[in-house]
């Protein structure tokens, strides 16, 4: 899946606008690699492929929409949604910790939830779902998909940098330390939760 990627971004010209699709369709549908996605970019930046401020701005900008689809699908489709999408007891889990978490946070759940693949598309379909106030719901968007944006990009284009002659060392390290951020930012919360 990396291989066809890692050529699907190289080798296109349209690859700003796959990059924005997957950052998009993520945010609705949270089988996409969007994290992958934005980080590979990142990479290719090193090797003149891309440009680094743009791959932000496209993930970004994806992103954002993204995550003002899915509150708005849980706004006006919520229910027939929910059935279809959440059903299940991962699904179930997903929203009603979303939910709790939404009464509790407000806004700075909607930042973090952006960095949490699942939690994401859960946190933003209950807020529309929920209602969750619309002018306060979309700072906290755009603010949330730009640091992901960021964090994402960067952290590719450092991996490149550093080891820029293995591209596949540097994809998977930098994975590796995205998917170590998320553990340890869920490890935290729950250790704070249960004191």
């Amino acid at each position: 899946m990396f291989e066809s990627l890692f050529h699907l971004l190289s080798d296109s010209p349209q690859a700003y606008f796959i990059l924005f699709g997957v950052a998009f369709g993520d945010a609705i549908f949270p089988v996409l690699p969007s994290e992958s996605a934005v980080i590979l970019a990142g990479l290719l930046c090193v090797v003149g492929d891309l440009t680094l401020g743009w791959v932000i701005a496209v993930a970004a900008a994806g992103a954002f929409l993204g995550d003002s689809a899915s509150y708005a699908i849980g706004r006006f489709f919520g229910r027939p949604f929910q059935r279809r999408f959440f059903d299940g007891r991962r699904g179930h889990a997903a929203l009603e910790w979303a939910r709790s978490q939404l009464e509790r946070r407000g806004g700075t759940l909607i930042l973090i939830a952006r960095f949490v693949p699942l939690g994401r598309t859960a946190t933003t379909f209950s807020a529309g779902l929920t209602r969750f106030p619309l002018r306060i719901f979309l700072p906290y968007a755009l603010l949330a998909a730009v640091g992901w944006a960021v964090y994402a990009a960067v952290l590719g284009y450092l991996g490149g940098r550093t080891f820029h002659d293995k591209p596949w060392l540097a994809l998977l390290i930098a994975l590796g330390i995205a998917f170590a951020i998320a553990f340890l930012s869920e490890a935290s919360r729950r250790i704070r939760e249960r004191a």
